[in-house]
């Protein structure tokens, strides 16, 4: 029987961004992490559009906003250090009818009380010095905003884990999970381990984890998926940066956008779909459990109700690519269908709460022994060091740790976990 003094749960990228704060801080510690896939980062980390954000759309204060900004900065470190490719190219977001006005000037409030630097209030005429081929009355430039590829960069985490003496094992996935004294008994299809800690970063599944582990929940994960289209190659030059829409303040998603690509190209989208399977990236992928789960959970119901118009036209755009066309246009009218290639999709875990409400923030629950990752969206994959380092701090905190030397670091103040 292996007995790590730290299991984490999940190879995605906040999985290996905590495992990699836990081998730096710590030298010399036992690590292991557990990944179902027989691949690293399989799921969000490698099925996003690559966007380093800058923190403009969160409310301040928030763990959002707090530590996407810090994570941010951390990480454009880390690639200039490792040589990662990345790239500060900026973006431009764009109101396109005057209703749209105040919700610009909210962003531009919020960026601004989030410590962003370089923002800029854009004329219709500025606009398109910034992005020729783009249309509004209005947009504010966030010059901080960049491209990276997350599989290169979470490939680059787990290097630095194996070579100071972390281990990872693919195809473990946790069936199974106990408390037995100061340790915890975690079972997988191939064998069980032990740990005096031990962390849930599974993503789309990290409800099921933490019910495994009897945490008290008052949540579910809802799986959005986001599909994309491709620009075919002679019109990637109609993008020169990142061009977004003003966001609907009521949901957590961004609306169909412009973006470039680290490795060359460029993508247009993603809508959100209701997934009726958590790792379902086509829109004929099913699951009768995962269905069930969704369609029994009290707030689903709530929030379907709520926003059901939202939800058709979302479906509408899936289905029909005139639809999605007509919606990119906004931003872009020369665009068109012929303009377009299907893209690749990907599969956000959003947490919604029994009260119908999606959960807005990064969301984090503690049970005996383990910390629980159950709400980090957008922007996880820019703020996967500062969120890495956060979890590892309540666990010192909180003396989870066991064996580990509380005198080796001092954990800030006030930083709790809800319960």
């Amino acid at each position: 029987m292996s007995k790590p003094s730290i299991a984490i749960i999940g190879g995605g990228i906040v999985g290996l961004a905590t495992g990699l704060e836990f081998v730096r801080r710590f030298p010399g510690i036992t690590l292991t992490i557990l990944e179902k896939e027989p691949a690293l980062a399989s799921h969000q980390t490698s099925h996003n559009s690559g966007v380093i954000h800058s923190g403009i759309y969160y409310k301040p204060g928030s763990l959002k906003a707090r530590l996407c900004l810090t994570g941010a900065k951390a990480l454009i470190q880390f690639c200039r250090d490792y040589e990662v490719p990345y790239e500060i190219c900026g973006k431009i977001i764009i109101a396109t009818a005057p209703d749209e006005i105040p919700r610009l000037e909210e962003l531009n409030r919020r960026g601004v009380a989030n410590g962003l630097e370089g923002l800029r209030r854009l004329s219709r005429e500025q606009i398109r010095e910034i992005e020729p081929h783009a249309a509004g009355i209005q947009g504010v430039q966030v010059p901080s905003t960049g491209i990276v590829d997350y599989a290169k960069v979470a490939a680059k985490y787990a290097e630095i884990i194996t070579a100071e003496g972390g281990t990872i094992c693919l195809s473990h996935e946790v069936i199974g999970l106990k408390r037995c004294g100061s340790q915890t008994i975690i079972e997988t299809t191939r064998g069980q381990f032990e740990a005096n800690l031990a962390i849930n970063c599974t993503g789309l599944h990290s409800d099921r984890i933490s019910r495994m582990a009897n945490a008290r929940l008052d949540l579910t994960i809802m799986p959005f998926r986001g599909e994309y289209y491709d620009l075919v190659p002679e019109k990637h030059g109609l993008v020169k940066g990142l061009i977004y829409p003003v966001p609907d303040p009521r949901f957590p998603f961004l609306g169909v956008h412009f973006t470039r690509r680290i490795g060359g190209g460029a993508e247009a989208g993603p809508n959100a779909v209701l997934a009726l399977k958590r790792e379902g990236y086509s829109k004929t992928s099913f699951l009768a459990r995962d269905a069930f789960e969704c369609f029994t959970f009290p707030g689903f119901w709530k929030m379907a109700a709520q926003h059901w118009k939202m939800s058709v036209g979302e479906y509408h755009r899936s289905w029909s690519k005139a639809a999605f066309v007509r919606a990119l246009q906004r931003l872009m009218p020369e665009l068109s269908s012929d303009d377009l290639l299907p893209g690749g999709s990907g599969v956000r875990a959003q947490a919604l709460g029994i009260d119908g409400k999606l959960i807005d923030d990064f969301h984090f629950v503690h049970t005996e022994g383990i910390v629980h990752v159950c709400n980090v969206p957008s922007p996880a994959a820019t703020a996967s060091l500062a969120i890495g380092k956060y979890i590892v701090d309540i666990a010192v905190q909180r003396d989870d740790c066991g064996q580990i030397q509380r005198t080796q670091y001092t954990a800030p103040e006030s930083e709790a976990l809800s319960a």
